[in-house]
């Protein structure tokens, strides 16, 4: 079981046979009242989004989720194919599941595939991933006063602002959880 106090965002819980993900959490204190919790849960199985008023101190049956680090190694219309860097299983991902983790997600890249049994739930990548830029505009020198952005279109797909000295081929670092540019590795 899992209190209230507990939960944090990206917990999984078990409730009315379903499994529940933690979207957002906030603590709210009425004046009078008792205080209450909100929190906006995604269905794994479903990716339905609800959102639920709790009093503060409910308890919730924890979903015993397993993480397993595994190898990207390609994918095809219907499927991600995962292989488990101990024991070399392949297995395939539905790309439902995978959901915006594609943006990120190259051949031979290791990540955590949550498992809920033998279900696969999930995909958690890491913080920051090394993307090279497929394409983007040239960047003139003194276009702006302060330092400037442009759109680049990376070798995944994936659109995000960088500044105009980045040219197509360099190799950059992108934040998954927020998708903008960190730096520069080469």
């Amino acid at each position: 079981m899992i209190s209230t106090g507990d939960l944090k965002k990206g917990a999984t819980i078990e409730q009315d046979g379903k499994l529940l993900s933690v979207m957002e959490y906030s603590h709210i204190k009425m004046g009078r009242g008792s205080a209450q919790v909100r929190i906006k849960f995604r269905d794994v199985r479903t990716g339905a989004i609800t959102e639920q008023t709790f009093q503060a101190g409910t308890k919730f049956n924890r979903a015993r989720v397993e993480r397993r680090p595994m190898q990207f190694l390609y994918r095809d219309d219907q499927f991600f194919t995962f292989m488990n860097t101990e024991t070399f299983d392949q297995i395939p991902v539905p790309v439902s599941t995978v959901g915006d983790a594609d943006k990120y997600l190259k051949e031979n890249d290791v990540c955590e595939v949550i498992l809920y049994g033998d279900e696969v739930i999930g995909v958690e990548l890491p913080v920051t991933v090394e993307l090279a830029v497929a394409e983007t505009d040239p960047g003139f020198k003194g276009d702006t006063a302060q330092g400037g952005s442009k759109p680049a279109t990376l070798e995944t797909g994936l659109v995000v602002q960088v500044p105009l000295f980045v040219e197509a081929g360099t190799v950059i670092r992108v934040n998954t959880d927020s998708g903008q540019y960190i730096e520069r590795v080469n």
